[in-house]
């Protein structure tokens, strides 16, 4: 199967309904089929409209389990935590069951954080879908250039980042490996800060987000302006941005 499948947009608009409607396809068939819908949630600022949009959708909410990407190490009710963002536009909103969220203890800090969620994670199979955004710098959730991304023959589920480039320095992480066990990957990349790393990725520049590979293969839901050609330097090694 292609390894990658970019999906391109008219907008961020497009991009937001496109996905809402991928997600609860890909909840309608892990319900139907399994039983349950495991869905891994990306941070930062362009899923928010997401998971707004989810609020309204008519679905099993009993069925679905919720994990998470990433985290930073800040306090539990910390607006700059991803899962107080997951939680204020969507999840408390919605009757999914508390034993099915799983939120990354950050306020443990890095070490005690990914311990925990490794363990928990230990009784977790392949998810069904895993939702990841792209940085400027080509990272994808808290996996950076210049750091370990977890994808050497085992692996562990977790990683403890201290020395993130950008704050807060505290994160947790899952791996590459864990992200990739999934039945179905989709990146979303919108705003026009992102065209250099769409450039790298599409060139074959070694960034975090090549690093993401399911067996199925990779969709990547995408605005069409940040398919417009860039030229890169000719540089082997990471893609790292001005």
């Amino acid at each position: 199967m292609e390894q990658y499948r970019w999906h391109a947009v008219a907008d961020a608009r497009a991009l937001q309904q496109l996905a809402i409607e991928t997600i609860l396809a890909g909840a309608a068939l892990a319900i139907r089929e399994r039983g349950s819908f495991h869905i891994v949630l990306a941070g930062g600022d362009t899923p928010r409209e997401i998971y707004r949009g989810l609020c309204k959708a008519e679905t099993d909410w009993s069925a679905w389990h919720i994990y998470f990407g990433d985290e930073r190490c800040l306090p539990s009710l910390d607006l700059a935590r991803n899962s107080h963002m997951a939680a204020e536009a969507w999840l408390k909103h919605v009757p999914i069951l508390p034993l099915h969220l799983h939120a990354i203890a950050g306020e443990l800090g890095a070490d005690e954080a990914a311990q925990q969620y490794s363990a928990m994670l230990h009784t977790v199979g392949d998810f069904d879908l895993v939702l990841l955004g792209l940085g400027e710098d080509g990272h994808t959730a808290s996996l950076f250039p210049g750091h370990d991304w977890g994808t050497a023959p085992g692996a562990p589920d977790t990683l403890a980042v201290f020395d993130a480039p950008k704050p807060p320095p505290q994160r947790v992480s899952l791996t590459a490996a864990r992200l990739s066990r999934t039945r179905q990957v989709i990146f979303l990349v919108s705003g026009e800060s992102k065209h250099r790393a769409v450039a790298a990725w599409r060139a074959g520049k070694n960034i975090p987000a090549r690093a993401i590979r399911p067996e199925a293969g990779v969709d990547v839901l995408v605005e069409s302006a940040l398919l417009a050609s860039l030229a890169l330097p000719d540089k082997q090694g990471e893609f790292k941005c001005n």
